[in-house]
């Protein structure tokens, strides 16, 4: 398979490249998903645009920041690089911090639930990895174990990469490789259908994003060990003969720390027999269906009470019964055995 230009088209002098216009437009079909589901979650209106002008510009700029700090061997010396985000170098759980601190901040400026709008963005955020990873094809990054198999030699479970290339940073003269960034997007698209066949089925805020957190960190933990330029954290040798991946590690951790959460959340809602912490939004929107049935039973009291008057010229059934009560002349007193409100003639 002839692998296709990086470059685009060329616009004013300028090449635009693929890698970023998959970006954008994973950015943008983001956007609208969760722009469809802010209604269905009840957020105010343009909650998810008002959060992108936090989140996007600080997911970049982390991601940046992420990668850098990681590669600062090289970046330390060719500084004016770190400018260069259209050759790539953007690491996701950079773009993922950031994309949170800028929720966060946004989230207590307008005094929103941070979790809900989390929700929202989850299965488009998902859906963006899927075609935003296809960048990496066209700029021949990201990929796997070299591959000797000829039979193996096939797209997509193996990319040809054109040219001199490194593999963890070694000259590598096999061209052919495992995709990784195509096992990537498969089960990104995977995890986004999942989440939007469920999004009506999880009982409490927050659900979805654990959900996603959770089932893109199982597929990196093992995706991470097959590429050839990941970030160490720990450089391979000595008692680490593989290193610590950054990726890795962190993929790791959050998997077990949300599948505890889990676990522990659901045996303690099964022992107090009701649904706990966050709060379940199907509990809000049932106490809201309610209140509402209050309110309309409470109209509908008020307008047979205003019913219940003399129609004209006729009495109404109170109107027909004796009087209530009559009150003792002065100087009568209750017989005795009474009480004040059985010689008041039972006027309730």
């Amino acid at each position: 398979m002839t692998n296709p230009d990086r470059v685009a088209f060329t616009l004013f002098g300028r090449d635009i490249y693929w890698y970023g216009i998959l970006m954008a437009v994973g950015i943008l079909i983001a956007i609208w998903l969760a722009d469809k589901e802010e209604k269905r979650k009840r957020l105010p209106q343009d909650t998810i645009l008002d959060a992108c002008l936090y989140m996007i510009p600080l997911g970049v700029i982390c991601a940046r920041l992420y990668y850098v700090i990681f590669e600062w061997q090289y970046y330390g010396q060719h500084p004016i690089e770190i400018l260069y985000i259209w050759q790539g170098g953007l690491a996701f759980y950079g773009s993922l911090l950031g994309g949170l601190l800028g929720l966060w901040l946004y989230s207590r400026h307008k005094k929103v639930r941070i979790l809900r709008i989390m929700d929202c963005v989850s299965p488009g955020l998902v859906l963006a990895q899927a075609i935003g990873r296809w960048g990496n094809f066209f700029n021949q990054e990201a990929f796997g174990l070299p591959v000797n198999n000829g039979s193996l030699m096939w797209f997509p479970l193996t990319v040809r990469i054109d040219g001199p290339h490194y593999f963890n940073g070694q000259l590598c003269s096999n061209p052919y490789h495992l995709a990784t960034f195509f096992y990537e997007s498969a089960w990104c698209f995977l995890v986004f259908i999942f989440l939007w066949a469920n999004r009506k089925k999880f009982k409490h805020d927050g659900d979805a994003f654990w959900a996603y957190a959770l089932l893109y960190g199982f597929e990196r933990m093992f995706v991470e060990g097959l590429r050839g330029d990941s970030l160490y954290l720990l450089q391979p040798g000595g008692l680490w003969p593989e290193g610590v991946r950054v990726s890795q590690l962190g993929a790791f951790l959050g998997v077990v720390c949300i599948a505890a959460f889990f676990i522990i959340r659901h045996n303690k809602e099964k022992r107090l027999g009701r649904l706990i912490w966050p709060a379940p939004e199907a509990v809000a929107e049932e106490a809201g269906e309610s209140l509402e049935t209050d309110e309309a039973s409470a109209q509908v009291g008020e307008a047979l009470e205003e019913e219940e008057v003399f129609d004209e010229g006729q009495p109404s059934d109170e109107a027909e019964a004796p009087e209530a009560s009559e009150t003792p002349d002065e100087g009568e007193t209750p017989d005795e055995g009474e009480t004040p409100d059985e010689a008041k003639g039972g006027a309730e």
